[in-house]
């Protein structure tokens, strides 16, 4: 799922003009104790993905998004935390009454990393590049409106003017979303097709420039990434010191969360790529006594893994096993699922078992119970026999009415616990309603080409959400959308349910008022659970370790919780 856009913004029938200006000046950072913002220092944050492109308009992904909250900016953000409205590049902006048309005002005197000045041709560009075919931006696919993207032009060197095609809900928090590229770095490589090259990870480092505040300098596959700060990064801290404090932040790629414990263990890690373990608490609650790290509690997290089977018509997971595609035995499954036993035993009570993709994290879009399938091994073994698969043998597995035994497969992520933990519990539970599971357990890049290819039977898997708005995450809830996980990317909607959850999704996002947007929603999900496409069991609670001698984090539930506030990070007690 993509782009952090959650924005609390009313419409009204009388609103005429609305302008923001902010100052460039940003709040004070979170701190520990009688920590104060110091500059200076490295501070060290492991990832668990190996970058394959750092442009985000090509990598839709975690890497993407990573890169592009250290080295780029966007014209505004919107704060994970509160859901307020910030001033990044731009400092201002008014709007009509019908909220289509919105004027921005660039900050001025801003440079790129390489020195470049910036002015609204890179705006343009970026806008530009975002709608290219050529490109295939995902992001470009999820920022339109009714399938029209939005429109921009210049005023002049400082000013802007977006057009949306028709209202849209989250009004401008989707811009949250896009980072503004360099003009002189890339119209050389949109000119001649090559854009998606252009920033691979490969690619000569010094040809990456952007307006964030870190710079990109080394790249050792499999093992980091090094950010340095900018030093034309344009924000100050109250007492008008520029950001970032930092020197240095590195990225060690860490793609197990063992290795990452064992970092922060011994010292060599500040913040890991997620929130702690649910079995790694207690270890790290007795770090937090004796002083080396703290523990801070975010939230309920929006981002829960999805298990669904591969229904793309054709597949030969269903060609050769139909039940598969049978929407009662997706149902069945849901029933034989003890999801308390998976919060209780995977996350060891630190979670809250759901019955779909929206959690108590997403606040006022989440409905309690909505699609509950409550445990009930009799109901389940009842919804099996009635499309035909009982133990006809006596072996204590499930036959279909051809004698094929009903197995399966899962694949899942090898190195993250939590979902091969959950993948081990749905197996042994499965095992008691007469299904055999086989749980096959990779790396990130061989899942993903799986799920490319269409390789597959079933996966436990999923995708991080950047917005708790589900207008901003169309491309999981349209059945055109990449994420759309069971059947992705159709090219019209495969079954008239999923055509009918488009249209809702699209009203949704096209409606300005806040209430019917959440009682379109509503409708959105409880189609989605009528259908089972996919099947979700437990919300974790996001805690955060940091390390003592890191200051100014302030996590959030939206993934990355810490470095999407890089710049107000520091070193207690180092000086430049």
């Amino acid at each position: 799922m993509t782009p952090a856009r959650t924005l609390r913004l009313a419409y009204t029938a009388v609103l005429t003009l609305v302008v923001v200006v902010f100052s460039q000046r940003c709040g004070t950072p979170q701190v520990a104790g009688d920590d104060w913002p110091v500059e200076g220092g490295r501070l060290v944050a492991t990832f668990r993905t190996e970058p394959t492109n750092f442009n985000r308009l090509v990598d839709a992904g975690p890497v993407g998004r990573l890169s592009a909250l250290l080295t780029q900016a966007t014209l505004l953000r919107v704060d994970p935390t509160s859901g307020d409205l910030e001033p990044r590049l731009a400092t201002a902006w008014t709007g009509t009454p019908d909220g289509l048309t919105w004027t921005f005002t660039l900050r001025p005197g801003l440079k790129f990393s390489d020195g470049e000045p910036f002015s609204s041709s890179d705006v343009l560009f970026t806008f530009q590049a975002l709608y290219d075919e050529r490109v295939g931006s995902q992001l470009g696919k999820e920022m339109q409106v009714g399938g029209l993207p939005l429109q921009v032009r210049a005023l002049d060197d400082h000013h802007v003017v977006l057009t949306f095609p028709a209202p849209f809900g989250p009004g401008i928090s989707i811009l949250d979303s896009l980072p503004i590229l360099p003009r002189h770095k890339l119209k050389a490589a949109l000119d001649a097709g090559t854009f998606p090259a252009a920033w691979t990870a490969s690619t000569d480092l010094s040809a990456i420039a952007g307006m964030g505040p870190f710079v990109l300098t080394e790249y050792l596959p499999a093992q980091r990434m090094l950010f340095v700060r900018n030093p034309h990064f344009w924000r100050t801290d109250e007492q008008g010191r520029t950001l970032p404090y930092l020197d240095e932040l590195e990225v060690p790629i860490v793609p197990e969360q063992n290795a990452e414990l064992l970092r922060m263990q011994a010292g060599q890690a500040d913040l890991i790529n997620s929130g702690a373990r649910a079995e790694d608490l207690a270890m790290l609650r007795d770090a937090q006594t004796a002083g080396r790290l703290r523990l801070v509690e975010a939230g309920t997290s929006i981002d829960v893994s999805t298990f669904w089977f591969n229904l793309t018509p054709g597949a030969a997971a269903t060609q050769q096993k139909p039940w598969l595609g049978d929407e009662i035995f997706r149902r069945a499954l849901s029933h034989a699922i003890n999801r308390q036993v998976i919060v209780d035993t995977v996350y060891l009570g630190a979670a809250t078992p759901v019955y779909g993709p929206v959690t108590p994290g997403h606040g006022e879009w989440y409905v309690p119970d909505m699609g509950a399938t409550p445990f009930d091994l009799g109901r389940a073994r009842t919804l099996l026999t009635s499309i035909g698969l009982e133990d006809r043998d006596g072996d204590g597995v499930l036959e279909d009415t051809r004698q094929r035994p009903v197995r399966f497969s899962i694949l899942t992520q090898r190195g993250n616990t939590d979902r091969e933990r959950t993948s081990a519990v749905l197996q042994e539970q499965l095992r008691q309603v007469g299904i055999a599971v086989d749980v096959v357990a990779l790396d990130v890049p061989a899942l993903r080409g799986r799920f490319g290819s269409g390789d597959y039977e079933a996966m436990y898997y999923g995708a991080s959400s950047n917005s708790k708005d589900p207008a901003d995450n169309m491309g999981f809830w349209l059945s055109s959308g990449g994420f759309h996980f069971w059947n992705p990317g159709q090219s019209s909607p495969a079954t008239a349910w999923e055509a009918a959850l488009d249209a809702l999704m699209q009203r949704q996002a096209t409606t300005m008022d806040r209430a019917d947007r959440r009682r379109l929603f509503a409708e959105a999900q409880q189609l989605l659970a009528d259908h089972v496409p996919a099947l979700w069991f437990a919300a974790p609670t996001i805690t955060v370790p940091i390390s003592a001698r890191a200051g100014g984090a302030t996590p959030a539930v939206i993934s990355p919780p810490v470095l999407w506030n890089a710049e107000q990070l520091y070193i207690t007690g180092t000086r430049r």
